[in-house]
């Protein structure tokens, strides 16, 4: 883990080039580096365990796990070899391989609140069906959800309003994540026309304390869904799989009628899932959503492998484990070179944010600096903790926040 010059990346900064004479501001969506601190990569060679290597060369612990699919490590061996053995054999043919089935079924089985499962390709077709589904169960048009909590990308709920028109969400109802009175408003002003509450596994809002959610809230949602007869929904495409096996509101003896799941499904591969309860089953029946890669054999040989695999090892308990040795460390050195940060969010999802830093230029020099001593973090997005992460990985990583602590406390902005 040398320090690097990361002002100095020529493959990068050509293939940046490039692309923007052929591609609209060269780069769409969150995967935009332009909006990262000087010196990330904008594009990448390999990854291997939790590790990734620029198209310049430079390897990097990574702390964002592809933004949350990197669940057991880039290229763990038992998925890979599922990936191969279906891909010899075919992935998109005129109908599902078996591995549909066989998903299903385990899907199903592991799922505590699941009666039933579907499956698409991203976490905004997901969140999409529950609130179609949602809809066609209950005849009713008004969903419920978080003040600037992230659903997907479509027009109903798309953070950029490019595009997008008053009635792409005209019956949308806003409540504030862990507040009471306010979810209660929100209901009220649904009325007799309340098809659905949807609800992230936490509040992870980019740029914001992350907040694990109440006890409290999460009985108030789920009363009030069920005294309205509207559809709990949960979504999970984020926090599947790394709070609990089962779903994330588990330990809190919530369960949503329908879940939204993607990201680590298939530790990389494409693929996401609505699951449901039987009462909504019919109504999943009846609507018409579909996509030609949905079915594709390759990615669910890949989800079947990694159910698998976390069905032999304890992946919450060493993802908590790291995530508290990650938390503690960052800490005591913040502590020691005199700034205060928050940290917030479970520890296998950490999020660090400077205190008095409402332009973020302590975080995203920070960031910069831990960057150029080979750790990858993000100074406004929950980070993801994988099974490949290591005790002597995060010792490493601490080793560069140390000194990026360190840099910073001799800079301006001390």
């Amino acid at each position: 883990m040398n320090p690097t010059n990361f002002h100095f990346n020529p493959k990068d900064a050509s293939l940046r080039e490039r692309a923007f004479k052929v591609v609209p501001s060269g780069m769409t969506g969150h995967l935009d580096a332009s909006v990262l601190p000087q010196g990330y990569p904008q594009y990448f060679e390999r990854g291997q365990g939790c590790h990734l290597w620029d198209v310049d060369g430079r390897k990097f612990i990574d702390l964002m796990c592809s933004w949350g699919p990197n669940l057991l490590g880039y290229r763990h061996p038992t998925i890979e070899q599922a990936v191969q053995r279906q891909q010899a054999i075919g992935d998109c043919l005129n109908g599902p391989t078996p591995r549909f089935v066989e998903l299903a079924e385990q899907f199903v089985e592991r799922s505590a609140h699941a009666d039933w499962v579907m499956f698409q390709k991203n976490g905004t077709d997901a969140t999409t069906v529950c609130v179609t589904i949602a809809r066609a169960a209950t005849g009713k048009r008004k969903i419920l959800v978080a003040t600037s909590a992230y659903h997907g990308a479509d027009p109903w709920c798309t953070p950029r309003p490019a595009g997008v028109t008053a009635e792409d969400r005209a019956h949308l109802i806003y409540y504030t994540f862990n507040d009471l009175q306010s979810l209660q408003q929100a209901v009220d002003q649904a009325g007799s026309d309340l098809a659905g509450i949807m609800v992230s596994g936490f509040k992870h809002d980019m740029a914001q304390k992350l907040e694990m959610p109440t006890q409290a809230f999460a009985n108030s949602v789920r009363e009030h869904s069920s005294k309205a007869g509207a559809a709990l929904i949960l979504d999970e495409v984020r926090t599947g799989y790394r709070l609990h096996k089962g779903g994330s509101w588990e330990p809190l003896g919530i369960r949503p009628d329908l879940c939204a799941w993607s990201k680590a499904i298939a530790n990389g591969y494409a693929l996401s899932a609505v699951t449901g309860v039987d009462s909504l089953r019919d109504a999943a029946t009846h609507i018409f959503t579909t996509g030609s890669f949905w079915a594709g054999g390759v990615a669910m040989a890949a989800a079947i492998a990694t159910l698998e695999v976390t069905d032999q090892i304890d992946l919450v308990k060493h993802l908590e484990l790291i995530g508290n040795h990650f938390r503690q460390g960052i800490e005591k050195q913040a502590a020691g070179h005199g700034f205060k940060v928050n940290q917030s969010g479970p520890v296998q999802m950490p999020l660090i944010l400077f205190e008095d830093d409402k332009d973020f230029s302590k975080g995203l020099k920070f960031c910069a600096h831990a960057l150029s001593n080979g750790a990858y973090l993000h100074p406004k997005h929950n980070m993801f903790l994988c099974l490949a992460h290591t005790m002597d990985d995060i010792d490493l990583v601490l080793q560069a926040t140390d000194k990026a602590f360190q840099a910073l406390s001799q800079s301006s902005l001390r």
